[in-house]
């Protein structure tokens, strides 16, 4: 496994979206799940499907989810299954642990295990709808070409060189609208060239997607 690719959890219908639409990009998408019905409906969507236990942290490893970047999970309305995979994954080094919540409480548990981000997907369509009900001109999403994406890479080679250093847009016509520095949680738009790159930092590039296969930070 490489570290860019991106493992799923659980490939009921949001699971599956999120992979189908992961793969439309040109990711690379591992996806796991104990049912097999939802196996044979991700066959044809995602090319690299298991089915397997995930509360086994073995298989887990055995898979090769401690060498992905970022991994889903959305196992469904069981908190006591999301809770447990999420601390196996933490446990195994993935950098980006991306948990389905059921609801506030279950999000309140996830964060106190050290998971990355956690969502609600209700909570998240609500926001939106508002936002476009409230701000008529409200951009919520932005249309790319089919080869280009926003990406997120995690700092590690270019630790101790700073954005003028590493010259993403000369060199890879990619450019770099964002950086959350590692501890922050947030994300600072607009970084200067100057800026110094510790590791572990979070970078937000947009780019062609061959472009953006080639960076190695």
């Amino acid at each position: 496994m490489s570290v860019s690719d991106i493992g799923i959890i659980g490939l009921g219908k949001f699971g599956l979206q999120f992979g189908q639409t992961l793969v439309e990009l040109g990711r690379k998408v591992i996806g796991v799940d104990a049912n097999p019905e939802n196996i044979k409906k991700a066959q044809h969507i995602i090319p690299y499907v298991y089915q397997a236990d995930a509360a086994d942290k073995e298989a887990l490893q055995q898979l090769g989810f401690g060498d992905m970047s970022h991994v889903l999970v959305s196992v469904g309305d069981s908190i006591a299954a999301s809770s447990m995979i999420s601390m196996y994954l933490k446990e195994l080094g993935v950098p980006q642990v991306w948990v389905k919540a059921t609801n506030s409480d279950h999000q309140k548990l996830l964060l106190k295990i050290g998971v990355d981000e956690v969502f609600i997907p209700e909570h998240l369509a609500a926001r939106q709808l508002a936002n476009r009900v409230a701000m008529p001109g409200f951009i919520s999403e932005l249309p790319f070409a089919h080869d280009m994406s926003i990406k997120e890479l995690i700092v590690r080679r270019w630790a101790g060189k700073t954005l003028r250093n590493i010259d993403l847009t000369n060199r890879f016509n990619v450019q770099v609208i964002s950086i959350k520095k590692n501890g922050d949680q947030k994300f600072s738009f607009i970084p200067k060239a100057d800026l110094m790159l510790e590791a572990d930092d979070t970078l937000m590039v947009i780019g062609y997607n061959v472009a953006l296969a080639k960076l190695d930070p």
